[in-house]
C-alpha cells in the first residue's frame, strides 16, 4: 500500500468504528435513535434466540482474541503492510459489531425494572461508563490504538518510540479501565431484560477471559515492570485482583 492509500485506509476505518462505537452505546442502552437494539428488532424463538445470541457474543470474542494475539499480529503482518495491521483489526471488529446488531434476537422477560432517582442513577452510571471507556482510549493512546498513528507515522517516515509502562489517572485505580468502562456500561440499565442480560454475562465472561491473554502479552513486552504494577492495581475493580508480590 502507498503512504497516501494507508492513510486513506486508516481513517475509513476509524470513522466506520467511531460510527459503530456511537451505535453500541444506543444498542446497548436501547435508545430509540437505534432501529435495531438489545431489546428491539426481529424475534425469534427463546432458544433460538439464545443461540444466535451466544454465537454472535462468540464470534466476537474469538476475533478480538485471535487477532490481538502476538503471534497472530505477526504471521498476519506477512499479508497485511505493518503500518494498517491496526486498522484492518479495527474495521474487523467493527464489521463483527455490525453483524450483531444485524442478527441480534432480543429476549424478552424483565430482571429487573428500576424507576424513579434508581433509574437517573442507573443512566449516569450507563454514561459514565461509555465516558470511561473512550477517555481510557486518550489516557494511554488513542490515535495509535486505532491505527491512525501507525498511516500517519508511515507517510511521514517517522518511527513510533518504543512503548512504555504509564499509569495516567483512571490506571492508577486499575490495570484496565477500558474494560472496567464496559463493565459498567453493559450492567448499569434500569429495565434489564432477560436479553440485555445474556449480552452483559457474555461480554463480561469474555472480558475477564481474554484479560488473562492480554496481561501474558503485557508481561512480555514490560517485564518486571508490569509484574509490579500487578501487585500494586487490581484488575477491573480498584483493590481487587491484585497478583500476591
Amino acid at each position: 500500500m502507498t503512504r497516501a492509500a494507508t492513510a486513506l485506509f486508516s481513517l475509513v476505518a476509524y470513522a466506520i468504528f467511531f460510527a459503530t462505537f456511537l451505535y453500541l452505546i444506543a444498542f446497548v442502552g436501547d435508545i430509540p435513535l437505534a432501529s435495531m437494539t438489545v431489546d428491539r428488532g426481529p424475534t425469534a424463538s427463546v432458544a433460538l434466540a439464545i443461540a444466535i445470541d451466544i454465537g454472535l457474543i462468540a464470534l466476537f470474542g474469538i476475533q478480538h482474541s485471535v487477532m490481538a494475539r502476538q503471534g497472530f499480529k505477526r504471521a498476519w503482518t506477512r499479508i497485511v503492510p505493518k503500518q494498517a495491521e491496526r486498522s484492518v483489526y479495527v474495521l474487523i471488529a467493527s464489521l463483527v459489531l455490525i453483524v450483531m446488531f444485524a442478527f441480534w434476537r432480543p429476549i424478552a422477560g424483565t430482571v429487573w425494572h428500576v424507576e424513579g432517582v434508581g433509574a437517573m442513577v442507573l443512566w449516569g452510571l450507563f454514561g459514565l461508563g461509555w465516558v470511561i471507556v473512550l477517555a481510557s482510549t486518550f489516557l494511554i493512546n488513542h490515535f495509535e490504538l486505532f491505527g491512525l498513528q501507525q498511516a500517519w507515522f508511515h507517510a511521514s517516515g517517522r518511527e513510533a518510540a518504543a512503548p512504555q509502562l504509564r499509569q495516567p489517572l483512571f490506571y492508577k485505580l486499575v490495570r484496565h479501565p477500558l474494560y472496567s468502562g464496559f463493565v459498567i456500561a453493559f450492567w448499569a440499565t434500569p429495565h434489564m431484560s432477560v436479553g440485555h442480560l445474556l449480552l452483559a454475562v457474555g461480554m463480561t465472561a469474555y472480558i475477564v477471559i481474554a484479560l488473562r491473554y492480554e496481561e501474558r502479552d503485557l508481561v512480555d513486552l514490560f517485564g518486571e515492570d508490569y509484574e509490579v504494577y500487578k501487585t500494586k492495581v487490581g484488575m477491573l475493580i480498584p483493590g481487587v485482583g491484585r497478583k500476591s508480590p
